[in-house]
């Protein structure tokens, strides 16, 4: 199966800060599909991670590119690609 990418824009008006990056981590080990998260052109990082999350730097308005490989990889996506999209300091 081949991996499946999805590029959004952050919403969170702080960006990924602590909380809503615990959110998003939680949620990406949840689907138990080896999930990543690259900022821009940038390497990525395991989306499971809040730490590697958190050193991306990711603030509101940002677009992070989100890959995901296995069953389900789509719908694991949207779901995660929701996350990113809901201002989460509203």
């Amino acid at each position: 199966m081949t991996a499946v990418s999805r590029t959004v824009r952050v919403a969170s008006a702080h960006g990924l800060h602590a909380r809503p990056v615990k959110l998003f981590a939680q949620a990406a080990k949840e689907t138990g599909l080896p999930i990543t998260i690259a900022k821009d052109s940038g390497a990525p990082v395991n989306a499971a991670s809040i730490l590697g999350v958190i050193a991306l730097g990711v603030e509101q308005g940002d677009y992070v590119t989100l890959t995901a490989d296995g069953e389900n990889a789509e719908a694991a996506l949207d779901s995660l690609s929701e996350l990113l999209t809901t201002d989460h300091d509203a």
